[in-house]
């Protein structure tokens, strides 16, 4: 599979060219981070992430899928850990994985726009996220968004925020 610099652009006219072609996500620089806030402090962890992509000349044709492998969420607190991946949250031995699946990429002023489902405990959740792209070689992509806690947690927490910000780097390299 070879790759091709194509006429799609990222947000400004001078920006630098978007190759074309199918992509792997690199799971060794690739990751989903996350923080919420929990009483008052803030709780940051981490998710390693898998995929694919296809660029094509047509933004409309062009796809991704993201993958976060529960069971390998760290927060840097092995009890926080557990409490997070176990039942009542992420209860990761039924969900083993959170899964983005894009149905459209989309240019917008500021860029590239995601629009997909995102997939947590099994339900489908309609998303758009912003895209940060650097196409150089290893091509990157950074995206930010927020989920809503009720997404991950059938249990009510005190001084849980309603909202999740994460944030993905995911770095392309070409498929076999």
């Amino acid at each position: 599979m070879t790759t091709r610099t194509s006429d799609i652009h990222t947000g400004t006219q001078d920006a630098l060219r978007v190759p074309v072609g199918d992509w792997r996500v690199d799971p060794v620089r690739s990751i989903a981070s996350f923080t919420a806030r929990v009483a008052g402090r803030s709780v940051q962890g981490r998710l390693p992430l898998t995929g694919a992509a296809r660029i094509s000349t047509s933004l409309e044709e062009s796809a991704v899928r993201l993958v976060a492998c529960t069971p390998a969420l760290t927060t840097g607190s092995g009890l926080l850990d557990r409490m997070c991946v176990g039942s009542g949250f992420l209860e990761a031995e039924a969900f083993p994985e959170i899964s983005f699946r894009s149905e459209m990429l989309v240019r917008v002023p500021s860029g590239w726009r995601a629009v997909g489902e995102l997939e947590v405990k099994g339900k489908e959740h309609p998303m758009a996220c912003e895209l940060a792209v650097d196409p150089r070689d290893p091509m990157t992509i950074t995206s930010r968004w927020v989920l809503d806690s009720t997404w991950v947690t059938s249990r009510r927490v005190l001084a849980l925020s309603r909202n999740i910000a994460m944030t993905c780097s995911v770095t392309l390299q070409p498929a076999a």
